[in-house]
């Protein structure tokens, strides 16, 4: 386990920071910056679009990455390696998880649709995502993984592009799904399953953003460099 131990300046992207520092994604999904999709942006213009002051956030990183102690360098580790925590941590995560949420979405919609909290059409979205998530995982693992682990990024740009547009699209439906779900904030009225729910759509709108970070920003630029 290795951590970056230099200074972070206005100048460093959030993508950066996020693949070098512990915890620095843990601090960006707290403040709503967007590392993944749009991380290559530096610390500069990130806390100005969101008018966050650049020093206090700083030193929040820096704080965040002194308790930390479990923390990989993605970045510094084999390539194979790297593909294989995105199947299991991420792949497999999404898969286990996803259906299970669909069903407590369906049952919140179906018990409480009398109500004017109630989460509507917020089951047909998850629906869509897990849809759109699991045809975009197997182009993955049938298509762009072999290629990467057979050596062949330099001619894997086409398929790289495909995937960071669908990215793009996932990103979309978190934006979404944070819409639906007042950002996973449940009424005061809500029953456990709807509150079960939202935590658990909480975890993965912020594993989901973990998952493409790590493709966008670590392997998908060391794939094209190899």
């Amino acid at each position: 386990m290795t951590t970056t131990t230099g200074t972070i300046t206005p100048h460093t992207t959030l993508a950066d920071l996020a693949a070098t520092r512990a915890g620095a994604s843990r601090v960006f999904y707290r403040h709503g910056l967007d590392f993944c999709c749009h991380g290559r942006v530096s610390l500069a213009d990130a806390c100005a679009k969101a008018q966050l002051s650049v020093d206090a956030l700083v030193r929040e990183l820096e704080a965040e990455t002194s308790i930390q102690t479990d923390f990989r360098r993605w970045d510094e580790q084999p390539l194979a390696d790297l593909i294989q925590h995105l199947l299991d941590q991420y792949h497999a995560a999404h898969r286990a998880e996803l259906p299970r949420l669909l069903e407590m979405a369906r049952k919140v919609e179906k018990v409480h649709a009398d109500k004017s909290s109630c989460p509507r059409g917020l089951a047909d979205h998850l629906d869509r995502v897990g849809e759109e998530l699991e045809a975009h995982m197997q182009k993955e693992e049938q298509v762009l993984f072999p290629m990467l682990l057979a050596g062949r990024g330099r001619s894997a740009s086409m398929p790289i592009q495909i995937m960071e547009e669908e990215h793009e699209d996932h990103g979309r439906n978190l934006a979404r799904l944070r819409e639906l779900t007042h950002d996973f904030t449940p009424p005061e009225e809500a029953c456990g399953t709807w509150r079960a729910l939202y935590l658990g759509l909480h975890e993965l709108d912020e594993l989901l953003m973990q998952h493409i970070h790590l493709e966008n920003n670590v392997l998908f630029p060391r794939a094209l460099r190899s």
